[in-house]
C-alpha cells in the first residue's frame, strides 16, 4: 500500500477473507493507493466524496467513481489488484470478501443476484450505480464512530452487512436488461432531474403533480422511473435525505433542533424529532449524546 501524507488508510478485518478499507485524502494533492487484491475476491468500493480513478492493465484502462457512487467488481479469471488514484479531498470506503464468502450470504438466493448464478460463474462482472440515501447513512457511520476498541469490529461487521443487504435490496424490475425505461437516456436524465429539484427544494418540496410536469414526464413514468433508478418511491427517498442531511447538520454542533428542522421543512420542532426518531430510532438529542 502507497499513501501521501495527511491521507489515511485503515484496513479493518472483519474474519479471515472478509475486509474493510477506509481511504482518506485530505491533501490537496492526489493520492496513490494500492494493495494487491487476487481473483478470489470481490469487491464493492463507495465513493462519499470527492472521486477516485480505479486503474487496471498498467493504467492502460480506468474507470472513475465519482461522490455517492459505487463499483462492484467481479473477475474470476484474473486478479483485481487495487490501483486507486484520489482526487483531493476524497474519502472511500470499500468492502473486500472472498467470492467463497459473499456466496454463502446468499447461498439460498444465489438466482437473486445476476453475477451468482451459474451464467456468470467464470465471468468477469462490474457495476456502477447510485448510492442511495439509506447506504449513505451506513457508509457515513463506518467512517466516523466512536466506540470502545472492543466494540468496534462487531459494530463494523453488522453495518458492513447492512451495508451490503442495502445494496442488494432492488426490485427485481430495476434490471437494465429487463426494463427499458433505463435504456432511454432522456428518461433517466429527466428522473436524475427530479432527484435533484426535490433535494434542491426539500423545505419546500413540489407535489408529484408539479414535479412530472416541471421535467416532462407523465406522473406514472415519474412513479415507476425513480423507483427503478433510486429503489425507493420520490418521497421516501426525500424523507431517507433529509434525515441524512439533518444528522449531518446536528453533528456539526452549530444548529439547534429548531433550526434543523426548518431546513429540512418542517415547521415545528416536534414533527421533526418525531421523523428523525422514526429514522433511527431515537430523538436527535439523544442521537448526538450517543455519538460524542
Amino acid at each position: 500500500m502507497k499513501n501521501v501524507a495527511k491521507g489515511t488508510y485503515e484496513e479493518i478485518l472483519i474474519e479471515d477473507g472478509f475486509y474493510v478499507l477506509k481511504i482518506q485524502n485530505e491533501t490537496e494533492d492526489k493520492a496513490l493507493v494500492e494493495r494487491e487484491i487476487d481473483s478470489s475476491f470481490i469487491q464493492f468500493h463507495f465513493c462519499l466524496k470527492g472521486s477516485s480513478q480505479f486503474l487496471f492493465n498498467q493504467g492502460n484502462y480506468h474507470l472513475e467513481v465519482n461522490e455517492e457512487n459505487s463499483l462492484l467488481l467481479y473477475n474470476t479469471q484474473k486478479d483485481l489488484p487495487l490501483n486507486l488514484i484520489m482526487q483531493p479531498n476524497s474519502w472511500l470506503l470499500s468492502v473486500v470478501m472472498t467470492i467463497r464468502k459473499f456466496h454463502s450470504l446468499f447461498s439460498s438466493e444465489a438466482g437473486y443476484i445476476p453475477f451468482l448464478s451459474d451464467e456468470f460463474a467464470e465471468k468477469k462482472y462490474y457495476s456502477q450505480e447510485v448510492v442511495s440515501p439509506a447506504i449513505a447513512v451506513v457508509l457515513s457511520q463506518l467512517m466516523s464512530y466512536n466506540l470502545h476498541p472492543f466494540m468496534k469490529e462487531l459494530y463494523v461487521k453488522g453495518k458492513v452487512y447492512e451495508l451490503i443487504s442495502l445494496y442488494f435490496n432492488k426490485a427485481q424490475d430495476a434490471d437494465l436488461e429487463q426494463c427499458p425505461f433505463l435504456a432511454d437516456e432522456d428518461n433517466v436524465r429527466r428522473i436524475k432531474m427530479a432527484k435533484e429539484i426535490i433535494i434542491a427544494r426539500m423545505s419546500e418540496p413540489p407535489t408529484l403533480a408539479e414535479l412530472s410536469e416541471e421535467i416532462g414526464l407523465s406522473l406514472k413514468k415519474l412513479k415507476e422511473g425513480f423507483k427503478q433508478i433510486y429503489g425507493d418511491s420520490v418521497f421516501g427517498f426525500l424523507f431517507d435525505y433529509k434525515m441524512d442531511y439533518a444528522r449531518k447538520m446536528l453533528e456539526t454542533g452549530k444548529h439547534n433542533v429548531n433550526e434543523v428542522g426548518l431546513k429540512v421543512g418542517y415547521s415545528t420542532a416536534s414533527h421533526f424529532i418525531a421523523s428523525f426518531k422514526k429514522k433511527y430510532g431515537t430523538t436527535p438529542k439523544k442521537y448526538l449524546s450517543s455519538s460524542v
